[in-house]
C-alpha cells in the first residue's frame, strides 16, 4: 500500500485490519519537546518503510495518569496537538494519541487518525462512545483489571455508534502489587470478537508505581514477550520507543531503545510469517 494511502481513514483502516501482516503503533510515551517527536517519527518511518510495515506514530499530549503530581505530563492539549499536526504534515505519517475526557475528543480528532482510550478508562462509556462517534479509528486498551473476554462489552459500546473501525490492545494484567503479566490466551480470546488485536509489549513489562513516585519496568523482557505475542496471534504491535530510555521523561524503564528497534522488528516479521 502506498504511504499516502495511510493518511486517509479508509486506507489506514485497510492496512491495519486486513490481516495480511504486522503493523506498528510506535513512538515516545509523551511529547517531550518541539523537536523530539520529529526525531523519533523520522527514524521509525525509515525503519518501517524499509521493512514494509504500516506505521502509525504515537505520542501523548498529556499523561493524565502519572504516579505523582510532580511527574512530567506533556505540553497539554493545545500545543501538543499542534506539534502532532506538524509531525503528520512533515513526515507524512498517521497519528495516534490518547484522549482522557469527552471534551478532548473532537479537538483531538481534528489531528489524530487514531484515537486511543487509555487502559484505566476503558470502561468509561461516554468516552468510548464519543471517540467512536468521530468516525476515526479507535484503539481501546484492555484495562489491567479486565479479563480479555470482558472486553467484548467495551467493543460493543464503540460499535454501537455504527463505527466498527475499532482495535483492542493487550497491555498486561495486574498480578499482585507493582507487577503485570500477559496471558497468551488473551490474543485468541479477543480476536474472536472480530476486531484487530494489538500487543502493547512495552507497557506489559511496566511495573506500575514500582519506583515509588513513578513506574518502573523490565525492558529487557521485551525481546522475549514481543515474539511470543506475535506467535500467539497479535495483529499489530504498540511500542514505546526512545533513543535514550534512561533520559525519557515518561516510561523510560519500559521503553525500547531506538537503535536496536530495526533488528527486533525484522525478527518479529519472521515470527509472524512462520506463525501464519
Amino acid at each position: 500500500m502506498a504511504r499516502a494511502d495511510l493518511l486517509t481513514t479508509a486506507g489506514l483502516w485497510k492496512a491495519l485490519s486486513g490481516g495480511k501482516g504486522l503493523f506498528l503503533l510506535g513512538g515516545p510515551c509523551v511529547i517531550e519537546s518541539e523537536k523530539h517527536p520529529h526525531l523519533v517519527a523520522r527514524r521509525l518511518k525509515d525503519i518501517t518503510s524499509r521493512l514494509g510495515l504500516p506505521f502509525v506514530f504515537k505520542a501523548s499530549y498529556d499523561k493524565a495518569n502519572r504516579s505523582s503530581l510532580g511527574s512530567y505530563r506533556g505540553p497539554g492539549v493545545a500545543r501538543g496537538l499542534q506539534i502532532l499536526a506538524e509531525v503528520r504534515a512533515r513526515h507524512h505519517v498517521p497519528i495516534l494519541t490518547d484522549v482522557h475526557e469527552t471534551h478532548q475528543v473532537a479537538r483531538a480528532a481534528e489531528v489524530a487518525d487514531v484515537l486511543q482510550i487509555p487502559a484505566f478508562l476503558c470502561r468509561q462509556t461516554d468516552l468510548v462512545v464519543e471517540a467512536a462517534r468521530t468516525g476515526k479509528i479507535v484503539n481501546i486498551k484492555k484495562g489491567q483489571f479486565m479479563a480479555p473476554w470482558d472486553m467484548k462489552g467495551v467493543l460493543e459500546k464503540a460499535a454501537s455508534t455504527g463505527n466498527r473501525k475499532v482495535m483492542v490492545t493487550e497491555r498486561g494484567t495486574s498480578f499482585g502489587y507493582n507487577n503485570l503479566v500477559v496471558d497468551p490466551r488473551s490474543f485468541p480470546a479477543m480476536r474472536a470478537f472480530g476486531f484487530p488485536v494489538v500487543f502493547d509489549v512495552t507497557h506489559s513489562v511496566q511495573r506500575p508505581g514500582g519506583l515509588g513516585d513513578r513506574s518502573g519496568g523490565d525492558a529487557h523482557f521485551i525481546d522475549t514477550l514481543a515474539p511470543a505475542g506475535v506467535a500467539a496471534g497479535a495483529d499489530g504491535l504498540f511500542m514505546e520507543v526512545h533513543e535514550n530510555p534512561a533520559r525519557a521523561l515518561s516510561d523510560g524503564p519500559n521503553a525500547y531503545r531506538l537503535g536496536r528497534f530495526k533488528a527486533l522488528l525484522a525478527r518479529l516479521l519472521r515470527v509472524h510469517e512462520a506463525a501464519r
